[in-house]
């Protein structure tokens, strides 16, 4: 029989004691975890197997932000060129600090893998906290399989660009890109299922891997490549898309640089295996932001520079290999770099995947998904949400059939992903943005052992994790402001007056899911959701 949790059952403290035995230390970290949870109303049914560098090589990898540069580096190239690929580098760099650092202050107020929609949940006016928390948590589960399914996209097209540059006759065809898709895939369930209890150490030598990666890649393209001149690459922009405007064109093309950014909200997902969670999530969130950031734009700059012939490379599928096969003059170096990149882009599905699962379970456990009992359950020998896993790779490998049909229309679930996660984080961030400006959020307190942070609760407290005023109100602002701007242009086309094939269909896509949600919440889950639920 299950054991009941009660919160006296916990005891919070204000941190472990010294002691001789580190596992005594480590005991005393996740019961005091456990109890935050139980103040939450959640019970402690996933391992906490995660400390601060697992959590930071998870994230870094999830980002692969130096890694998207190089494969997305054609789509903000052509709206905004040189400049302007580095100045929306900049933009977005600085944008998602803002975002995440709001973030990082509810994830410390309430680190549950749940995440957005708990936190829409209790921080938004009591007449609509059940619907609009249950609506955030439909597009948050929407966006982060649409994660996995672009992760996945890219991971095919790279081992098929590979085969393409050692193979000139090599033609590319559908359905080998859906079973490489299909491989892929597999693979990443294979790590987040068979050897689950590895999946922090894995993150750690992935960690490793995208730091010399980086090196590996960036020192011999800046080294052997010629280079172009400064005043091309700061002050040249383009516009193929035929905007009225540079301007207008370059916010068209922010948008991808957005997506190389994506995923720093994974901790979120994860805090219930992570110890020290609302410490850990926050920092492990900013200082991967951070580590990316760096990172990315060293890579640009440098692909900048070395960028040769442009009309040359963006004849090719992914510009970035002709770009090192330019500058190291062999196949074989080229494709060695390339595989860096290609290899990376895979271990970061390995954390889409466990993300993924994480917040379709959390939203199955509170009844909001089609057969919730089910999807919620936790395989008790790993103590990980195998059905969960399952089904979020089943959907993925569904959502590749698009491509069959219409590779452009698979493009669109990519721009499906950066409008989804957007919404969700600024329905949370704008939330706390109002909720702070009343003053209706106590200071942390770390003695009470009443429920706190849920939906109903007498009272919100912040978190041990703060930004100091009038510092965090300023930043919650300009990350709500960035918000809508990305979000707005997500929707766009990467051109004027665009045919069938170049429409941007994500609206269609995103308006088909709501609809969707709100029907299933008519018919049945008004009736069983009722946001996220007291366990204890």
């Amino acid at each position: 029989m299950a054991k009941s949790f009660e919160l006296k059952d916990f005891e919070i403290q204000e941190g472990p004691s010294p002691t001789q035995n580190g596992m005594e230390t480590k005991r005393s970290v996740i019961e005091q975890d456990n109890a935050i949870l139980a103040r939450l109303g959640k019970k402690p049914v996933l391992k906490r197997n995660f400390g601060f560098m697992s959590m930071l090589g998870f994230s870094c990898s999830i980002m692969a932000t130096w890694e998207g540069v190089l494969i997305l580096f054609v789509v903000s190239f052509v709206n905004g060129g040189f400049a302007g690929s580095i100045y929306g580098f900049l933009i977005v760099w600085l944008g998602n600090l803002a975002v995440f650092s709001t973030m990082g202050e509810l994830a410390s107020m309430a680190p549950t893998s749940g995440g957005q929609y708990h936190w829409v949940s209790m921080l938004a006016p009591k007449p609509i906290q059940k619907f609009l928390s249950y609506i955030i948590g439909w597009v948050t589960v929407i966006g982060w399989l649409s994660n996995v399914a672009s992760g996945s996209f890219f991971c095919s097209g790279l081992i098929q660009g590979l085969i393409g540059m050692n193979n000139m006759n090599y033609k590319p065809q559908p359905w080998q890109a859906i079973l490489l898709f299909y491989a892929v895939v597999i693979f990443a369930v294979f790590v987040n299922t068979v050897v689950s209890r590895a999946l922090p150490k894995i993150e750690g030598l992935i960690l490793i891997f995208h730091l010399l990666g980086f090196f590996a890649i960036l020192i011999p393209l800046v080294y052997m490549a010629p280079h172009g001149s400064s005043t091309d690459v700061f002050t040249s922009f383009l516009n193929t898309g035929g905007f009225k405007t540079q301007g207008l064109s370059t916010l068209v093309g922010i948008v991808r640089p957005v997506f190389s950014f994506l995923g720093a909200d994974s901790a979120v997902h994860m805090s219930e295996e992570i110890q020290n969670a609302s410490i850990i999530v926050p920092r492990a969130m900013l200082l991967s932001i951070m580590i990316n950031g760096i990172l990315g734009f060293s890579m640009l700059i440098a692909t900048l520079f070395c960028l040769g012939n442009v009309e040359e490379i963006l004849q090719y599928p992914f510009p970035f290999m002709a770009i090192f096969q330019q500058a190291v003059g062999s196949i074989g170096g080229a494709t060695t770099m390339a595989s860096v990149a290609t290899i990376l882009t895979i271990f970061a599905l390995i954390s889409f995947v466990a993300s993924a699962s994480r917040m379709l379970w959390s939203f199955a456990r509170d009844r909001g998904v089609p057969g919730w009992y089910t999807v919620s359950k936790v395989h008790r020998s790993t103590s990980i949400p195998m059905i969960s896993i399952t089904l979020v790779s089943i959907i993925a490998c569904l959502l590749a059939l698009i491509s069959l049909g219409s590779t452009v229309a698979f493009n669109d679930v990519v721009s499906l992903t950066v409008s989804s996660l957007y919404i969700s984080y600024l329905t949370g961030n704008g939330l706390l943005l109002w909720r702070r400006i009343n003053g209706s959020i106590k200071a942390y307190d770390n003695s009470s052992d009443g429920l706190t942070n849920v939906a109903g609760a007498e009272c919100l407290s912040w978190g041990p994790w703060k930004i100091p005023e009038p510092f965090g109100t300023v930043v919650n602002a300009f990350g709500c402001l960035y918000l809508i701007v990305v979000m707005f242009f997500s929707f766009w086309p990467t051109m004027m007056q665009p045919d069938a094939m170049h429409m941007n269909y994500s609206s269609l896509m995103l308006g088909s899911v709501v609809i969707f949600a709100v029907a299933y919440y008519a018919f049945r889950a008004k009736n069983v959701y009722k946001g996220p639920i007291v366990e204890i």
